[in-house]
């Protein structure tokens, strides 16, 4: 894909999480009802993650549900589920002409099992792929997984002692690099309980741009102003 941007003079993560928001708040500033913002977030999602791969990231983790969501009207969340099915099964020939690898975070409990069965069959499908990796964290919690990880080691008999962040990582829903880079859409300036112990040391970035809006030029501007910061990890100023 063409870019105006020249990404050989940037820094570009190697892994990128994004917290999808603001598609209810798109949605009501146009006179719409909620999910017709989600059906547009879908479309974007789409366009962009293709988009963002082609870049050069090697991991990218979406947020898409969190396990606080199914508290919503139960109309947005069904709603939401068919979109996740539908682009499951949709987006499979895309996820294997990108070579691009599927996994998803998150509990099974109370997903759907028309959900659980799309989910599973694309991670089925693509589990050789080695161009890239997408991470959906659906129905998650990073609070949850933590404590999934520790009642993990627990049955594991492991010696607590003897374990270390690299052990603890392998508990984890899985075990990928920590995040580079956190982008939430929308304008919010929180975490929302999304991927804790991977965003320990990641850059945060904030556009108030809602994520429906949040197209190619806008994750380029995210990059550019990646390449910006100085990441110390904890280190004193050089």
């Amino acid at each position: 894909m063409d870019t105006a941007v020249d990404y050989s003079q940037l820094k570009v993560p190697n892994h990128v999480a994004i917290i999808v928001d603001g598609n209810g708040r798109w949605a009501k500033e146009r006179g719409l009802p909620r999910i017709k913002g989600h059906d547009a977030g879908f479309n974007n999602m789409r366009t962009l993650l293709r988009y963002i791969m082609s870049r050069g990231v090697k991991v990218l983790s979406l947020y898409v549900f969190s396990t606080e969501n199914f508290k919503r009207p139960s109309e947005e969340v069904s709603h939401l589920m068919w979109l996740f099915v539908l682009m499951y099964r949709k987006e499979l020939k895309t996820f294997m002409e990108d070579n691009i690898k599927v996994v998803f975070s998150g509990r099974d409990d109370p997903l759907p099992k028309s959900v659980i069965k799309a989910r599973d069959e694309l991670i089925e499908a693509t589990k050789n792929n080695t161009g890239g990796i997408v991470n959906f964290c659906m129905n998650y919690g990073g609070r949850a997984e933590i404590m999934d990880a520790v009642k993990k080691i627990v049955k594991s008999g492991v010696d607590v002692d003897e374990l270390n962040d690299d052990d603890f990582r392998h508990y984890l829903y899985h075990d990928l690099p920590d995040i580079d880079l956190m982008i939430r859409t929308s304008g919010e300036l929180r975490l929302s309980n999304f991927l804790l112990w991977q965003n320990s040391y990641a850059e945060f970035y904030f556009p108030d741009t809602k994520f429906p809006d949040f197209h190619e030029a806008d994750f380029d501007q995210a990059i550019i102003e990646y390449t910006s910061r100085d990441r110390r990890f904890g280190s004193a100023k050089s």
